[in-house]
């Protein structure tokens, strides 16, 4: 494993910052002292700093020679509304706020990149260090981009990557083509007439519609969608009813749909709506129907795809660079991937053995009130921002 040795003796004062942002998580949006952290650490390394795009967001400026050549990495900054279970030293201090996905190992993988960038300077041209606030929810990629992130910071290419439990440390996951999905909910609210429960006819109950509802759904996925496409239509909300002896004059059925590509999410939607307005009128109930498309697909790029492959196969060997199994989970670093030609990858983290004593029961997986990141992976995800970052800019424009 080709780690690099000055990245390797600042890690101890890196996992410090890390453990400090475990301690004081902040919601999208909301992530002010951990935005003034970054800002400080850069500032002390001598790189000069923007900040206020997406409100929260911070991004560093390491240039190098004459090349007007520049590369953008990004690691988001914000935590998850949920509360912690670990007793150790550095556990959210702050109860309902907690760093359950990484995202502080994320933005001290790349301090740690900085850091040594700023020192040494081995290549032409501009890295760009792209802190991002609100991924989990917020669309903060959206709202720096918004805020005019690539008119300010115009790069060639952007990439990013995210921890993932249950695979090793010291490997990584990579894959060309949609490796998140799009992330969408939807609301319908079916309205009936109420009744007494004895006398059913007398009213137009709402359950056994948004019942129907609920199983047609299914028949998008298994007979609308080509088999070979990928689509989940998942409702996990049902709200009606106030008393057992009462027909509810209105029932609301909320989830979530996933797909890997625009056009099946165009047809879930259609085909959703479609059903929901004649199921209701088929038993002469009304229906509002509201769906909301969130994160798009996270699709990476052929040639930057290889080009991390070859990065990261040069620093720990190709054996441990494995093929990125998509996931069905959403990221909001597909609003770059619309913009510039990038990668978003995976970094392994471990089976959880790495936690200290004092760490809650369950597994160390994302959004688990468990979880914690490995910071054995700062040395190697600093390393590979440095190399991915000299690499692109030394070698020949695309």
């Amino acid at each position: 494993m080709k780690l690099i040795d000055s990245i390797l003796a600042d890690a101890p004062s890196i996992a410090t910052l890390r453990r400090d942002i475990h301690a004081h998580p902040e919601l999208c949006f909301e992530e002010e002292r951990t935005a003034d952290l970054i800002a400080r650490a850069l500032t002390e390394w001598g790189i000069p700093v923007h900040r206020g795009l997406g409100k929260t967001g911070v991004v560093g400026i390491v240039k190098n020679g004459t090349s007007d050549r520049a590369v953008g990495l990004r690691a988001d900054i914000d935590a998850l509304p949920m509360t912690e279970h670990n007793h150790f030293a550095h556990a959210s201090k702050h109860p309902g706020k907690m760093h359950a996905c990484g995202h502080d190992g994320h933005t001290a993988m790349l301090l740690a990149a900085a850091k040594h960038l700023a020192k040494h300077r081995n290549f032409d041209g501009t890295v760009y260090l792209v802190f991002q606030p609100a991924e989990e929810g917020g669309g903060g990629a959206r709202e720096m981009i918004k805020d005019g992130l690539f008119e300010k910071f115009p790069m060639e290419a952007m990439f990013g990557a995210h921890n993932w439990p249950g695979m090793a440390a010291g490997q990584f996951a990579v894959k060309s083509g949609p490796v998140f999905a799009s992330s969408n909910e939807f609301k319908i609210t079916i309205r009936g007439k109420g009744s007494h429960a004895a006398l059913p006819h007398n009213g137009i109950d709402p359950v056994p519609v948004a019942c129907q509802m609920v199983q047609a759904f299914q028949t998008i996925i298994t007979r609308n969608k080509r088999p070979i496409d990928a689509g989940v239509i998942s409702v996990t909300m049902i709200h009606t009813g106030e008393a057992t002896n009462v027909v509810p004059d209105s029932c609301e059925i909320q989830g979530t749909v996933r797909t890997f590509t625009i056009e099946v999410l165009d047809l879930i939607e259609r085909r959703m709506r479609q059903i929901a307005e004649a199921t209701a009128q088929a038993f002469e109930a009304t229906v509002e129907f509201e769906f909301s498309r969130n994160y798009p697909p996270t699709t990476n790029h052929p040639k930057e795809t290889e080009f991390v492959r070859s990065v990261l196969g040069d620093m720990v060997g190709a054996h441990n660079v494995h093929e990125f199994e998509p996931t069905m989970g959403a990221e909001d670093f597909s609003y770059y991937l619309l913009e510039k030609p990038g990668c978003y990858f995976l970094i392994g983290n471990g089976d959880g053995s790495h936690r200290e004593g004092g760490h809650g029961m369950g597994p160390c997986m994302l959004h688990n009130p468990s979880y914690d990141f490995n910071d054995e992976l700062i040395p190697l995800g600093g390393s590979m921002w440095v190399r991915m970052a000299e690499t692109w800019l030394n070698s020949p424009k695309p």
